[in-house]
């Protein structure tokens, strides 16, 4: 495994996107895509938990295992707006770029996650399901003032619908409860425009996909399905980090997942 020095966020520059020209569906298509990780809960099993929710759940210790692997590895993370750049307007990305995501809100994302990531000059993106924000109970969810904080240090707030609706059953009213609202309650939070979008379940409807751009989003993640010819902008995948990997499980996957053609 290649060992260069630990990992950074890279500073990337800005496009100017009136002199260059956006690049069509079949170009962003052929880019190399960026690795992408998707993460839940950062906690240890419990014996309530179902099956189906161990690849949801990574222990604590398992999680900074696999990040230190990552910056032990020399990759860099880096936030949608460089990944955006990059596959609209080709600007150069760092040497071995990562996307670290987080879905859900989940308290454990900002105690042990973001402690993590900064550790070793990682950012972070965090979806945000508004429904959740200050809860307590079994899972514990993270407060207004602790996203404004993950914001201000520089890591990215994004949409995860108000409760987890599955965007495949979106019916009218849901572009304002499930959408609408969510953006205007996290841009009063972080003081930011809020332009990324992650579908529960990684589930979306081509049909609607359109309907993304026309209420704010830039882009929008799915997890491991196809991406969407007509729409590969809003159809970025994820993978998730299994709870059941070792460090050296997660950097094949991470090889064969996404390195296919060259950046």
């Amino acid at each position: 495994m290649e060992i260069p020095p630990s990992g950074k966020v890279a500073v990337v520059a800005k496009t100017d996107s009136t002199n260059t020209k956006p690049a069509d569906n079949k170009v962003i298509l052929a880019r190399r895509e960026v690795p992408v990780l998707c993460y839940h809960q950062i906690r240890n099993n419990i014996a309530s938990d179902s099956k189906r929710a161990h690849d949801d759940i990574i222990s604590p210790d398992k999680f900074k295992e696999h990040i230190k692997m990552l910056a032990d590895s020399g990759y860099h993370t880096i936030l949608p707006d460089e990944l955006y750049n990059y596959l609209v307007y080709n600007t150069k990305l760092p040497k071995k770029p990562i996307m670290i995501t987080f879905d859900d809100t989940d308290m454990d994302q900002f105690t042990t996650g973001a402690t993590t990531l900064k550790k070793y000059g990682f950012k972070g993106v965090y979806f945000i399901m508004t429904v959740s924000i200050g809860r307590k109970g079994r899972i514990n969810y993270m407060t207004k003032e602790q996203i404004r904080q993950l914001s201000d240090d520089g890591n990215m707030i994004a949409s995860h619908t108000y409760d987890h609706k599955n965007f495949a059953q979106f019916k009218d009213e849901d572009w304002k409860i499930q959408i609408d609202e969510p953006t205007k309650k996290l841009e009063e939070i972080t003081g930011k425009k809020i332009e990324y979008f992650a579908f529960p379940y990684g589930v979306f409807k081509a049909a609607n996909l359109h309907k993304l751009k026309e209420h704010g989003f830039k882009a929008a993640f799915i997890l491991s399905t196809a991406r969407d010819e007509n729409y590969p902008l809003y159809t970025i995948r994820r993978i998730i980090d299994p709870g059941r990997y070792s460090a050296k499980n997660l950097y094949y996957s991470i090889n064969k997942s996404f390195n296919k053609t060259k950046l």
